[in-house]
C-alpha cells in the first residue's frame, strides 16, 4: 500500500486564529503518509526555492517538492507537495485565471519500490467558470502517460455532486468518496478529494480526525491507500 494524504493547511493558521506550523507539521506526522499535498502554504524567502524546502523538510522529514503560485511581501503562498519516496521528475501547471488569484498544479513523479507512480496535486478557484477552466488544463495534462499510475489530489473548491468539475473529473479517474472536511469543526462539505486510476487501486479514503486536526486549520486532512499490485 501507498498512503497518501492531502491537506489544506490555511497558511498555518488555526481555528483559533493562531499561526502556529508546529501545531501543523505535528498533524502531518500524524498522517503517517508516503506522499503528502499541502494547500495554501506560506513560507519565508530564502535566498532560493532550495532554502525554503529545506526548512519545511527538516521539519516534517520528507523531501518538498514546492509550487509557490505568488509572491506576498516577504513569503511565498501556493502548494508543497512532501515525499518519503524518492523524486524522478518534477512539473509545474500554471491553472491562474485573469483577475483571479493566481493557482497552480505540482505534477511529481515519484519511485516507489521501483514503480513510477504520478502524483498530481492542486488547489482550484472558488468560481465555477475559474474551475472549469483549470480542471481543463488538469485533465489535459493527466491524458498524458496514461500508462502510470496516477494520484490527483488537492482541494478542488467544488462539493455538489453534479459540478461540471466532479463530472469531467470522473470521466478519466472514475468514482471517489465524498468525505467532509470543511469547515474542520462540522466537517460537511468535501472540498478536499483524492482520485486514482485505475480507480480500483483507491481504498480506505477517510478524513483524518483527531483533536490537533480539529484546531490546527479550517480543514480537516484527508487520507487514503493506494493498491501498488
Amino acid at each position: 500500500m501507498l498512503k497518501v494524504a492531502t491537506y489544506n493547511v490555511h497558511q498555518w493558521i488555526g481555528r483559533d486564529g493562531r499561526r502556529d506550523p508546529d501545531r501543523v507539521v505535528k498533524v502531518i506526522h500524524e498522517l503517517q503518509s508516503d506522499i503528502i499535498a499541502l494547500q495554501e502554504v506560506t513560507l519565508p524567502l530564502g535566498q532560493s526555492d532550495d532554502v525554503d524546502g529545506d526548512l519545511l523538510e527538516k521539519r516534517t522529514g520528507r523531501r518538498t517538492v514546492l509550487g509557490p503560485t505568488f509572491f506576498r511581501g516577504n513569503q511565498s503562498f501556493g502548494n508543497v507537495l512532501l515525499t518519503s519516496r524518492p523524486i524522478l521528475k518534477v512539473r509545474r501547471i500554471d491553472l491562474s485565471v485573469t483577475a483571479r488569484e493566481p493557482r497552480g498544479a505540482l505534477d511529481v513523479l515519484v519511485g516507489v519500490d521501483g514503480v513510477p507512480v504520478r502524483i498530481i496535486a492542486a488547489h482550484l478557484g472558488l468560481r465555477s467558470q475559474e474551475r472549469s477552466f483549470q480542471i481543463g488544463r488538469l485533465l489535459e495534462a493527466a491524458s498524458l502517460e496514461t500508462e502510470v499510475l496516477t494520484v490527483i489530489m488537492g482541494d478542488f473548491n467544488a462539493w455538489f455532486p453534479g459540478s461540471a468539475v466532479l463530472r469531467k473529473i470522473k470521466r478519466l479517474f472514475g468514482p471517489s468518496p465524498r468525505i467532509g472536511t470543511y469547515p474542520a469543526r462540522f466537517p460537511i462539505l468535501p472540498l478536499d478529494r483524492i482520485w486514482a486510476r485505475p480507480a480500483a487501486r483507491l481504498v480506505d479514503v477517510q478524513a483524518h480526525r483527531s483533536p490537533l486536526a480539529g484546531q490546527a486549520s479550517d480543514h480537516l486532512p484527508l487520507k487514503a491507500k493506494i493498491v501498488m499490485i
